[in-house]
């Protein structure tokens, strides 16, 4: 479905992307904001890795047709090429917390993602 790459040139422009990204349908896009062999702790108690796989979990969420709502990023924390991002869940999720790294273009993509940290 995606045309073009969406890319992430701050870490934070990620939480904007996916929202973009997800309430298009587009679940290829989604995956694309990974690191190839990223993970995400998703299914809650499950972990899914790899790009195929990530796209395939998003395939099958974007099937119901969700709604997602852009969350107010917290501060990042930055070291070197490593960056560390959450955000306070508008849902029952808790909070969401994503490990990315700045690629060899300067655009940063997803090696960790945990969107659920329910308490």
């Amino acid at each position: 479905m995606t045309t073009e790459t969406k890319r992430a040139f701050r870490p934070e422009d990620l939480t904007r992307l996916f929202v973009e990204l997800g309430n298009a349908g587009d679940a290829e896009g989604l995956a694309n904001l990974y690191e190839p062999d990223a993970t995400v702790a998703f299914p809650p108690g499950q972990m899914t890795t790899g790009h195929d796989a990530i796209r395939a979990l998003y395939e099958q969420m974007l099937a119901a047709k969700p709604h997602f709502r852009l969350e107010t990023p917290l501060p990042t924390l930055l070291m070197g090429d490593i960056a560390l991002t959450a955000t306070p869940a508008l849902d029952e999720a808790g909070a969401r917390a994503q490990v990315v790294r700045r690629q060899p273009d300067g655009t940063w993509l997803r090696v960790l993602d945990r969107p659920d940290f329910r308490g």
